[in-house]
C-alpha cells in the first residue's frame, strides 16, 4: 500500500531521514521501532505531508503522493495520530468525533440558511456514526464528557476514534501507548486489532513498548540513524546484533554467551 523510496529529509546540515526505503503491505499492521533520534516521527511527517522531503519518493497505491498537503492525503485514506493528543478539548467525545467528516453541509452558510432539514438529517447520520465508534472503543461513560478533562489513554482512544469517521485506508499511529497505563493500552491495542481483522485497516505505528509490538505488529522495522537498518518478525528483530547495538551501543561480539544471553535479554 506504501512505497517509500530513498527518503531523506534534512534540517540544515543534519539529515533526520537519510536514504529510507521501506513497503507497507495492505492489510498489515507494521511496527516501527529505533532509538531516540532514529528518524521515526520525521519519516511519519514526511508520508502525511507535514514536512516535503529533501529528496525520494512516497507511493501510496502506486501513486506518487510526494509532498501533498495532509489535507490531500486526508481525502485519500491516509491519516495518522500523534504522540500528543490534539483533540478539541472544549467540546466532548461525541463532538470531537463528529467534526470529522468533510464536506459537512452544515458547515456551508448557504446551507444553513436555506436546507436545514439537509443540514439535520446530515447530522443525524454523523451522529449515529459517532455513537457506533464510541460503543466500538468502549468509551460510552465518557461521550458526553469534554475532551480535555480525558486521561491521556482515553484522548489516545479518541484520537482511534477520528480515524474511524472516515473510509480510512492506513492509519499511521505515533506512539499510541505513551503514558497509557497498561489496562488502557490492552484496550487500545483489541480495537487496533479488531480494526484490522473486521474492518481491514491497515497500520503502520511507532511504539517503544515491546511487548505492545510484539502482540500486534508483523513485521517489524527498525530505524537507526535515520535509515532502515533490519526487518522481520519481532522474534528476529530482537536476535539481530545490529539492532541491540543501536539500542544499546555495543553489540555481543567477544562476550560469552551468558553476557550474550543477557544482553538480548535486556534488549527485549
Amino acid at each position: 500500500m506504501i512505497k517509500v523510496e530513498n527518503l531523506a529529509k534534512r534540517f540544515g546540515g543534519f539529515y533526520a531521514v537519510n536514504d529510507a526505503s521501506l513497503e507497507i503491505e495492505e492489510g498489515s499492521i507494521t511496527g516501527l521501532i529505533g532509538p531516540n533520534g532514529a528518524g521515526k516521527t520525521t519519516l511519519f511527517n514526511v508520508i502525511a505531508g507535514v514536512h516535503a522531503p529533501t529528496q525520494g519518493r512516497v507511493l501510496l497505491d502506486g501513486e506518487d503522493i510526494t509532498g501533498l498537503p495532509p489535507h490531500a492525503l486526508f481525502d485519500r485514506g491516509l491519516l495518522r495520530t500523534f504522540q500528543i493528543a490534539h483533540e478539541f478539548s472544549t467540546m466532548t467525545v461525541r463532538e470531537n468525533l463528529m467534526m470529522v467528516p468533510p464536506n459537512q453541509a452544515g458547515e456551508r452558510l448557504w446551507d444553513a440558511w436555506f436546507s436545514p432539514a439537509k443540514v439535520r438529517t446530515q447530522e443525524a447520520e454523523i451522529r449515529r456514526k459517532a455513537d457506533e465508534v464510541i460503543e466500538f472503543l468502549e468509551i460510552s461513560q465518557v461521550a458526553d464528557e469534554l475532551a480535555g478533562n480525558l486521561s491521556g489513554g482515553q484522548k489516545k482512544l479518541l484520537e482511534l476514534g477520528r480515524t474511524m469517521m472516515v473510509d480510512a485506508k492506513i492509519v499511521f499511529l505515533d506512539e499510541v501507548g505513551a503514558g497509557v497505563n497498561r489496562t488502557l493500552l490492552n484496550t487500545i491495542g483489541d480495537a487496533i486489532l479488531r480494526l484490522n481483522k473486521e474492518r481491514g485497516y491497515t497500520f503502520c505505528m511507532i511504539e517503544h513498548d515491546m511487548d505492545f509490538i510484539g502482540r500486534l505488529c508483523d513485521p517489524v522495522i527498525c530505524m537507526a540513524e535515520g535509515g532502515v537498518l533490519a526487518q522481520g518478525t519481532i522474534a528476529e528483530i530482537k536476535a539481530n546484533e545490529q539492532v541491540i547495538e543501536a539500542y544499546l551501543g555495543t553489540g555481543l561480539k567477544n562476550k560469552t554467551p551468558k553476557e550474550q544471553k543477557a544482553q538480548k535479554e535486556g534488549a527485549a
